[in-house]
């Protein structure tokens, strides 16, 4: 089989390369990793080496390159369909498409104001306008997927799916600026904080040398 690299920014603060690291670890293909510090002198040269967009992150399997972490992950679910990325039953596949869309292209003040930071507590801060609108829309969205379509397990559509990997970093910040959950929510917070990619992932990028741009 080629090879699969996956190329990501800084771990500590790459909401973006999450996603795509998390569905590729689902399926249980062996992957090379390449991590490009962010917001350093060389950063956009490295990533044009591997990436189209100069944007990560960007997945290279054999001779396809492939950018955007959406569309990593629905090239995921197509290369590897035993891993089950997307929910088997149509209705729910439908659903699930459409929250990733949604926290694709949406919720841009909660992503603003919130940024991620695996390494940082910072309780209180972030609350800007539109962003309690952001969290509400998220913990319904939460709410309506696991009341639906979460029998057989504890995320959104039961099993883990693509839907999960995109609300991951969300996680994450809920965790960073302390962010008080409804009961549902806040299950479904701690189902995915105890995924051991994302354990993994977090460990590596507290260990990486802060940014001030982000920080």
């Amino acid at each position: 089989m080629p090879q699969l690299t996956l190329v990501v920014g800084s771990k500590n603060y790459s909401s973006w390369s999450l996603r795509p690291y998390l569905a590729l670890a689902h399926t249980g293909q062996p992957f090379q990793e390449v991590v490009i510090p962010l917001a350093v002198p060389d950063t956009e040269d490295r990533i044009a080496r591997y990436s189209p967009s100069k944007r990560v992150p960007v997945l290279q399997h054999g001779d396809l390159t492939i950018w955007d972490s959406l569309a990593i992950c629905e090239y995921l679910a197509e290369a590897f369909p035993q891993a089950q990325l997307w929910p088997q039953d149509m209705a729910a596949r439908a659903v699930a498409r459409a929250v990733t869309a949604e926290m694709h292209s949406g919720f841009g003040a909660l992503r603003q104001h919130m940024n991620m930071n695996l390494r940082a507590r910072s309780p209180g801060k972030g609350r800007a306008p539109g962003v309690a609108e952001d969290i509400a829309r998220v913990q319904a969205l939460w709410n309506d997927c696991r009341g639906r379509f979460g029998q057989g397990g504890p995320f959104l559509f039961g099993r883990f799916s693509i839907a999960d990997a995109f609300y991951a970093p969300v996680v994450t910040r809920f965790v960073t600026y302390d962010v008080a959950l409804d009961a549902v929510s806040a299950a479904y917070r701690d189902a995915v904080l105890a995924l051991p990619a994302l354990q993994k992932w977090t460990e590596e990028g507290r260990s990486e040398p802060s940014i001030p741009k982000y920080d």
